[in-house]
C-alpha cells in the first residue's frame, strides 16, 4: 500500500483558450504535429524542474515550471502540482513578464474577509478544497497575453516518516507535452550516512530510465537525477506526445549502526530512534469486523481475502479473535486463542464464512473486543510481556444500540482505560471519519481510510504490516530537566518495527557542551534503556557541509512537527484546551509561513487595472471526496466551486459552509401545492423551483402533515430549455418539442451546454456547460405505505459558474458568507445542545442536530451534522421565508 506520507506530487501544465475572459477547462496538452515539438495549443512549456532538497529527513521541494504564448491571442495557462496530504506550502510565486506576484501566508479568517470583500466587488479567486487518496492539488490558472512569458514556482516542506525501513520520495510526473528542458533532482543529506538509494519508474523501460537517470551516493550525501530528453520523453520513436505519465520514485535508507541520532543546529535539537534486531513483542488482537448490510459484495469479499492474508502473517506467539457486528455481535470463540497452526487453520475456515447480514451494531462490536482483551489479561491467559490492540473495520456510522457519537467515545474510552490503542479502518465513503478519527486519537491509535479501489485487500493488509511487529511497549524518550524546551511529542505506547520516533526541541543554553538522551521501553523479554550522550563539538564537526543544505532546517523540521501535532491534539479537544492548541498552532503557522487548516495563502496579481485574488488552503480529510484543489484567478463574473447545499425529506435545507468546515440547516414549513423558488440566476438564465408535497391524510401518528418535494422545475432562458422532475416521470422541453422519460429508465441525454443523466430508479445527475451540476435524488416508498408516499432531494454539487446575483433559498448562500458560534449549552434533549449564533447581524438560538445526505444511498444517507435555525430560517434567510413563493414550477 502507498504510504500516504511519502512526498509526492504530480506536475502537468495545461492551457486552453479563454473565451471572453472566461477561462474553459483545462484539456490534455498532447503535441500537435503542426505545430512545434513542445508546443500545444500555441502555449510551449520551455522547462519544468522539481528540485528536492533532503536533509536530515526534512525535504524542501521547489516545483519551477516556465512556459511562453506563442498564439497571436491571450491564453489561459494553467500550472497542477499534487503533493502530498502532510506537507505544508511554504511559497508560491507567479512570474509573468519579470514581475513577480509573490503569496502571503495570513490567517484564515482575515484572508476569508479579505476574499468576501473581493467577491462582493466581482473581482476574485479561491481555492476549492478537497484531497484525494494521499495526495492534495494545486491549481493555479492565469491568461497570458500575446509573446508572454509566465513562471510558476510552488514549494513545500514535509518530514519524511520512515515507512517499512525506508524513506520514499514519490513523485507522480504528468507534464502531458513534451518539454525541451524536464529535470527531476534530488539531493539527500543524512548526518548517520546512507545505507541505500535507487530510484525507478513505472512509465518507462528500466534500459531508457537508465540513459535518462543518474544517482549516486558516499557517506553521507545522495544525488538522484532524472533527465530525460526530447527523443526520450516521446511515447514512440515518431510521436509527439510524451510518455512520462506514472510514478518516478525515489528510496533510501540510513545507517544504523546506534538506535539512536542526535543532531544540534543553532540552539534547536532532532532526535531521531529506530533501533534494531530487537524480538517482537507477541501481540493480541481483538479484529471487530463490521458485516453489516452495507459491506455486501466486492467489500466483504476484499475483507475476507485481506483477513486470510493475515492470519498467514500472524506469529506463534501471538493471539486473536475475531468479533462481527451487524444487527447484534457474533464471536469466533468465547475468548482470544493462541495462534497455533490448528487454531489459525480453523481462524481460516470462519473467515472463509464470514458473510454480511443486517444493521450496524458498532457500539457493542467494541465494546465486546474490548471486554475480551481485558479479561484477558486480567485471567493471565495472555503473555505477561505481551501488548494488545483493537483492529475496527467499518464502512457506516451505528443505526441499532447506542448511536450517539459522543457516548460510544465515552464507553470506549472507559473499557480501554489508556491500556491499549484502538486503530480504526473506515471503509469507502459513507461514514463519519472524523468520529472514527477523533475514537482512535483518544485511545493513542490512529485511523484510516479503506478506499473502495480493487485494492481495497492489499490496503487492508498493508495496515496491518504497519502494526505487526511491536520492539517495544511504553517508549518514553527523557532530557535533562531545565535543559530543554518546547519538547515535541516524547512517549509513545508502541515502537513498531520498520518506524521511527523522532522528537524535537529547543536547548535552554545554546553554548552547553552536552547533554544524555535516555530512550526507556518494555521489550519482548526485558526493559531497554539507550542513551545517548550527545557531545555539541563532536555534532557541529558531522554537521559542516552547511552548504549542502538548507538554512535552519532543524528550526522548520521541529515547527512542522509541532503544528502537526497540534493539529492533532486538536481534533480531540473542547473548549478553552482547543483555543489553546488553535492559538499555538496558528502562531507558529504565520511565523513560519506553512499553509496549515489555519491559516491561507493569498496571492494577488493585477490585471486590467483590477486586483483579482487566489486563496490557497489546507484541505481537510472530510473534503477528501470532492475531487482536486485548485486556486485559479478567475474573472469578475465567476464563483468559486462550492462543495455542496441541498435540500432533502420534510423539507430539510442545508448548507455547507466550507470556511468553517460545518453546516447550518433549517426546515421551511408550507402547505401542500405551494412552489418555493430554490434558485434564481438572472445573468446565467437558470431558475430552479419545488413544489410542496404532503403526507398522505388520515396519518394516525401525527397531527400535523410531514411535506416535502414532489415536483421540480428547472427553466434555463438562455437555452430555451425547461425540465420537470416529479415521482412518476421526468419531462424534458427543448422549446416546444417534448421529451419524457422514465424513472425505470437509465439513459443519459447530451446537447449543446446541457449533460442529464437518469440513474434508473435512483437519482438524476443535470449539469449545464462546465461549473453548474444539480442531483436530484428519487425516495421511493411502499405503493400501499398508509401515510407516506414518493418524494424528492434536490442537491447542487458544483455552483461555481453562477453568477453573484444568485438568490432563492438555497442560490443565496452560494456567496461566501460567515457565522459564529458560542455559548453552547444543554437543551431539553441532551443530544442536541442549544448555543448563541451570530449571523447576518442577527444573534439567533439554535440547536446542534444532523440531516441526512442521500446522494450516495438513498434509503439510508450520511449524517451531517448541522447548527439548525428556528422558524423558517428566519435571521438566516434574507427577508422571510413567504418572499420565497411563486406561481408556479415555470
Amino acid at each position: 500500500m502507498a504510504s500516504a506520507w511519502w512526498p509526492c506530487l504530480i506536475l502537468a501544465l495545461l492551457s486552453s483558450l479563454a473565451a471572453s475572459g472566461l477561462p474553459r477547462s483545462p484539456f490534455r496538452l498532447l503535441g500537435k504535429r503542426s505545430l512545434p515539438e513542445g508546443v500545444a495549443n500555441s502555449i510551449e512549456v520551455y522547462s519544468t524542474k522539481i528540485s528536492c532538497k533532503v536533509t536530515s529527513r526534512f525535504a524542501h521541494n521547489v516545483v519551477t515550471t516556465r512556459a511562453v504564448n506563442r498564439a497571436d491571442t491571450a491564453k489561459e495557462v494553467s500550472f497542477d502540482v499534487e503533493l502530498p496530504k502532510t506537507a505544508f506550502i511554504t511559497n508560491f510565486t507567479l512570474t509573468i513578464d519579470g514581475v513577480t506576484y509573490p503569496g502571503n501566508v495570513k490567517e484564515r479568517e482575515v484572508a476569508r474577509k479579505q476574499y468576501e470583500k473581493a467577491v462582493s466587488q466581482g473581482k476574485t479567486a479561491g481555492l476549492v478544497k478537497a484531497s484525494g487518496r494521499k495526495l492534495e492539488k494545486f491549481t493555479v490558472s492565469v491568461n497570458v497575453a500575446v509573446g508572454s512569458n509566465v513562471t510558476f514556482e510552488l514549494t513545500y516542506e514535509e518530514l519524511l516518516k520512515r515507512h517499512k525501513g525506508k524513506y520514499k520520495m514519490y513523485l507522480k510526473v504528468q507534464p502531458k507535452q513534451l518539454v525541451k528542458h524536464f529535470e527531476i533532482t534530488a539531493d539527500i543529506f543524512e548526518p548517520q550516512g546512507i545505507s541505500m538509494l535507487d530510484a525507478e519508474a513505472s512509465f518507462i523501460t528500466n534500459d531508457l530510465l537508465g540513459s535518462a537517470l543518474t544517482k549516486s551516493f558516499s557517506g553521507k550525501k545522495g544525488h538522484v537525477s532524472f533527465k530525460p530528453s526530447l527523443d526520450q520523453q516521446r511515447s514512440c520513436p515518431t510521436c509527439t506526445d510524451s510518455l512520462l505519465d506514472g510514478d518516478f520514485t525515489i528510496i533510501y535508507d540510513v545507517n544504523r549502526e546506534s538506535p539512536a541520532n542526535v543532531q544540534v543546529v543553532n540552539g534547536y535539537f532532532v532526535h531521531f530512534f529506530a533501533p534494531q534486531g530487537l524480538p517482537v513483542v507477541p501481540k493480541n488482537v481483538a479484529f471487530v469486523i463490521d458485516v453489516s448490510g452495507s459491506m455486501a459484495g466486492r467489500k466483504i469479499e476484499q475483507t475476507r481475502d485481506a483477513l486470510l492474508k493475515i492470519l498467514e502473517d500472524m506469529k506463534k506467539d501471538d493471539y486473536l479473535n475475531f468479533i462481527l457486528f451487524s444487527g447484534d455481535v457474533t464471536i469466533w470463540k468465547d475468548h482470544l486463542v493462541q495462534a497455533t497452526p490448528e487454531n489459525l487453520q480453523e481462524a481460516r475456515e470462519f473467515v472463509k464464512n464470514i458473510d454480511e447480514n443486517g444493521m450496524t451494531n458498532l457500539n457493542d462490536g467494541l465494546m465486546m473486543g474490548i471486554s475480551m482483551l481485558n479479561q484477558a489479561r486480567e485471567e493471565h491467559r495472555i503473555p505477561e510481556r505481551s501488548t494488545s490492540i483493537v483492529i475496527m473495520l467499518t464502512d457506516g456510522d451505528a443505526n441499532i444500540g447506542e448511536r450517539r457519537f459522543e457516548k460510544i467515545q465515552e464507553n470506549v474510552r472507559n473499557a480501554i482505560g489508556g491500556k491499549f490503542p484502538l486503530y480504526n479502518l473506515g471503509f469507502g465513503t459513507n461514514l463519519n471519519y472524523n468520529f472514527l478519527e477523533t475514537m482512535a486519537l483518544q485511545n493513542h491509535g490512529f485511523a484510516r481510510r479503506i478506499y473502495e479501489d480493487s485494492d481495497a485487500n492489499l490496503q487492508l493488509q498493508g495496515f496491518y504490516e504497519e502494526v505487526a511487529n511491536p520492539l517495544l511497549t511504553g517508549v518514553e524518550v527523557e532530557y535533562p530537566e531545565n535543559a530543554i524546551l518546547d519538547l515535541t511529542q516524547n512517549n509513545y505506547q508502541h515502537f513498531y518495527d520498520g518506524s521511527e520516533i523522532v522528537v524535537a526541541g529547543r536547548l535552554v543554553d545554546k553554548d552547553m557542551n552536552s547533554f544524555k538522551a535516555d530512550v526507556k521501553g518494555h521489550g519482548a523479554i526485558n526493559d531497554l534503556t539507550f542513551t545517548e550522550e550527545v557531545d555539541m563539538k563532536e555534532v557541529e564537526k558531522a554537521l559542516q557541509e552547511r552548504d549542502y543544505i538548507f538554512g535552519n532546517y532543524i528550526e522548520r523540521l521541529w515547527a512542522y512537527l509541532t503544528i502537526e501535532q497540534l493539529l492533532e491534539k486538536r481534533k480531540n479537544a473542547y473548549g478553552e484546551e482547543k483555543e489553546n492548541l488553535t492559538a499555538q498552532a496558528l502562531d507558529l503557522s504565520l511565523k513560519y509561513h506553512f499553509v496549515t487548516p489555519l491559516t491561507s495563502m493569498v496571492v494577488t496579481k493585477p490585471e486590467d487595472n483590477e486586483d483579482q485574488m487566489a486563496i490557497a488552503d489546507k484541505p481537510g480529510e472530510e473534503a477528501f471526496t470532492r475531487g482536486t484543489a485548485s486556486m485559479s484567478f478567475l474573472t469578475s463574473s465567476q464563483q468559486p466551486s462550492t462543495p455542496y447545499y441541498y435540500v432533502d425529506g420534510d423539507p430539510h435545507f442545508i448548507i455547507h459552509v466550507p470556511e468553517k468546515d460545518d453546516a447550518i440547516c433549517f426546515n421551511i414549513d408550507e402547505e401542500p401545492g405551494t412552489v418555493l423558488r430554490l434558485i434564481q440566476d438572472p445573468v446565467t438564465g437558470l431558475t430552479v423551483n419545488g413544489q410542496v408535497i404532503g403526507d398522505k391524510k388520515g396519518s394516525p401518528d401525527s397531527k400535523t402533515i410531514k411535506t416535502y418535494f414532489g415536483k421540480l422545475g428547472v427553466t434555463n432562458t438562455q437555452m430555451d430549455l425547461r425540465i420537470e422532475v416529479a415521482t412518476e416521470k421526468i419531462t424534458l422541453w427543448n422549446g416546444a418539442a417534448q421529451s419524457t422519460f422514465s424513472w425505470l429508465d437509465t439513459v443519459t441525454v447530451t446537447q449543446d451546454g446541457l449533460s442529464m443523466t437518469i440513474n434508473r430508479k435512483k437519482n438524476m445527475v443535470v449539469s449545464f456547460g462546465d461549473g453548474v451540476t444539480f442531483v436530484v435524488v428519487l425516495h421511493q416508498v411502499w405503493k400501499k405505505h398508509p401515510v407516506h408516499q414518493d418524494f424528492l432531494g434536490f442537491y447542487v454539487v458544483d455552483s461555481h459558474r453562477m453568477s453573484v446575483q444568485t438568490h432563492g433559498l438555497l442560490g443565496q448562500f452560494f456567496h461566501p458568507f460567515d457565522f459564529k458560534v458560542s455559548n453552547i449549552r444543554p437543551s431539553s434533549d441532551p443530544t442536541k445542545p442549544d448555543a448563541t449564533m451570530v449571523v447576518k447581524n442577527h444573534q439567533l438560538t439554535v440547536t446542534r442536530g444532523s440531516q441526512k445526505d442521500y446522494r450516495k444511498n438513498a434509503t439510508i444517507g450520511t449524517k451531517v451534522a448541522c447548527w439548525f435555525i428556528h422558524n423558517n430560517g428566519e435571521g438566516l434567510i434574507d427577508g422571510v421565508h413567504t418572499d420565497y413563493i411563486v406561481p408556479d414550477l415555470f
